[in-house]
């Protein structure tokens, strides 16, 4: 059940490269560039894609670790954590930056999966 939120997470990584691919090809930014000179909301819709990969790889532990011994709690989670994502990505793909605040609730998820293998580890160290 647990690896949903990870599928999900998935699948919203995908959504955003294609939002920037298809941007790429609106604001005529070319490769290798990886931001515009004269383009903001190529830029923000860029970054929106850009955090959710910096910040990917350390949410996929965290979600794994607690899915291991809370599956359930692992899963609501991450399902919040990943809405998160697609909030953030539509606030800043607005143009003004301010807007990806609309996404702060995804820290529920990111500091819930982080307490719950915090718990798991002390678990297996015998604390509790």
């Amino acid at each position: 059940m647990s690896y949903l939120p990870t599928c999900t997470a998935g699948s919203c990584l995908a959504y955003l490269a294609v939002k920037v691919g298809t941007a790429r090809k609106k604001y005529d930014v070319k490769y290798p560039d990886m931001y515009s000179d004269k383009e903001q909301v190529f830029n923000c819709i860029q970054r929106a894609h850009q955090n959710t990969l910096e910040i990917y790889p350390q949410w996929l532990v965290f979600q794994t670790i607690a899915a291991l011994v809370y599956p359930l709690s692992a899963s609501v989670l991450g399902a919040i954590w990943v809405t998160s994502r697609f909030s953030y990505a539509w606030g800043y793909y607005t143009g003004d930056p301010a807007k990806r605040m609309h996404g702060t609730y995804g820290y529920i998820g990111s500091l819930g999966v982080i307490i719950l293998s915090i718990s798991v580890a002390l678990q297996l160290l015998g604390v509790f």
